[in-house]
């Protein structure tokens, strides 16, 4: 163990909201951000930050409404309002020029703020990410009338509680299967907090599920993207979800990506085959990851 395999915690300000993130130190070295997908945490990069940490100055921050970051309230959870916090971040901590490895919705927010400020991304790896949705089948009223009738059944809703943590882990482990039981428990102890009545529920915001009407137009998410300068690397799972960024035709969206697909593996690739990530990762970058 190094000084740089412990974290720091740290938090910054973006619309008022008290945000969250990790440093693992090494200030001297190029900057390089992780950014989590829905309902995940910055500990959900613990593993993938040691094989980074001694080469990258690695930050990791919780997105709104997730980990130990604070939750929005009287607003959604739209694309825009990540990009303002990841830009936020960026700012504060002079991070630009930098590398950003990205998962999932993580990687949706990258790609945005990529092609948003072209000259602060160096490098940018896209695990997983949230691709175009085809919306077509949907007329505005309907998607409408769905996110309000989606946020009236959230405000019903209690967070569910385990009575112990692990019932949690047990949970965390039935959700993605590919995991280790360390892996699980890991992630279960910084995902969740125990309640007053001794209970544990998952730190995300609920109201991150409700559907997102209106939010950035796959037309001017393909224009974002067009606008990325540097290198893109897709990793996908061969068992990943459907509509991720590198399918459906979207590849060549991109001015310079390469497509990187891994086996046995499902929507956390970088979790169920960490080896493999870090080596397609480490060749995409040009740089020896322990």
């Amino acid at each position: 163990m190094t000084e740089h395999d412990n974290p720091t915690s740290h938090s910054y300000f973006s619309q008022r909201l008290r945000l969250h993130y990790l440093d693992w130190g090494n200030e001297s070295a190029a900057d390089l951000l992780l950014v989590h997908g829905i309902h995940d945490h910055c500990h959900s990069w613990d593993w993938l930050a040691q094989s980074l940490c001694r080469r990258y100055h690695v930050v990791a921050p919780d997105l709104r409404g997730h980990g130990d970051s604070e939750w929005t309230l009287g607003s959604p959870y739209s694309y825009l309002e990540y990009v303002q916090d990841i830009a936020q971040l960026v700012r504060q901590r002079r991070l630009a020029p930098l590398t950003i490895v990205s998962h999932s919705l993580g990687g949706t927010i990258a790609s945005i703020y990529a092609g948003a400020f072209a000259d602060a991304v160096a490098s940018l790896v896209i695990i997983e990410g949230v691709g175009l949705y085809p919306f077509g089948a949907f007329s505005p009223a309907e998607r409408l009338r769905h996110w309000i009738d989606s946020n009236y059944a959230l405000s019903a809703r209690t967070p569910r509680r385990y009575p112990t943590l692990e019932d949690a882990y047990q949970r965390m482990q039935v959700t993605n299967p590919h995991l280790s039981p360390e892996q699980a428990r890991h992630l279960t102890i910084h995902g969740s907090n125990q309640n007053e009545d001794g209970t544990f529920t998952w730190k995300f915001d609920n109201y991150t599920r409700a559907p997102r009407p209106y939010d950035i137009p796959n037309d001017d998410m393909v224009a974002l993207w067009q606008r990325i300068e540097c290198p893109v690397l897709i990793v996908n799972s061969r068992h990943g979800y459907p509509h991720r960024i590198g399918q459906d035709d979207t590849l060549r969206h991109f001015r310079n990506a390469t497509l990187h697909e891994i086996d046995d593996a499902g929507h956390w690739t970088h979790h169920d085959q960490l080896e493999a990530c870090v080596a397609a990762i480490g060749s995409f970058l040009g740089v020896a990851l322990a």
